[in-house]
């Protein structure tokens, strides 16, 4: 058997597969990437509402008056986890838990899903309570 040493007409069949590749790539890209922004404002959102928490020493009303001003600040609307709840001693350890979902749709409806994104953020109290 003799092979064809021309490969004149290679590049017709395989550049169209290429380009559809790199379409489909982008496009994926294009629909994952705002998961990764709503990620990055959930710890932003964890971030600001413990540094209150550390600043006042309690979980309380400062708390949730800073989260109503982020959630019209920022956009989202998380489930907000305290570990603990009430006034905090300083150094005591305090950890927030934002969590949200987000509809991660790759294809319209068809390959849609939801993903549950998480934000934590910890820190220590400043307040000496007597």
């Amino acid at each position: 058997m003799r092979y064809i040493k021309s490969r004149r007409g290679d590049t017709i069949i395989s550049l169209p597969i290429l380009v559809m590749a790199i379409a489909f790539c982008v496009a994926f890209f294009l629909k994952v990437s705002p998961a990764f922004l709503v990620k990055q404002k959930l710890d932003t959102y964890a971030g600001e509402l413990c540094r209150v928490a550390e600043i006042s020493g309690r979980v309380g009303t400062e708390t949730a008056e800073k989260e109503e001003k982020l959630n019209q600040s920022i956009g989202i609307s998380p489930n907000v986890e305290w570990s603990k709840t009430g006034t905090i001693q300083l150094n005591d350890t305090i950890t927030v838990t934002c969590t949200t979902t987000y509809n991660l749709g790759l294809f319209g409806n068809v390959g849609s899903f939801p993903v549950t994104l998480q934000g934590k953020a910890s820190g220590q109290s400043e307040v000496y309570w007597k």
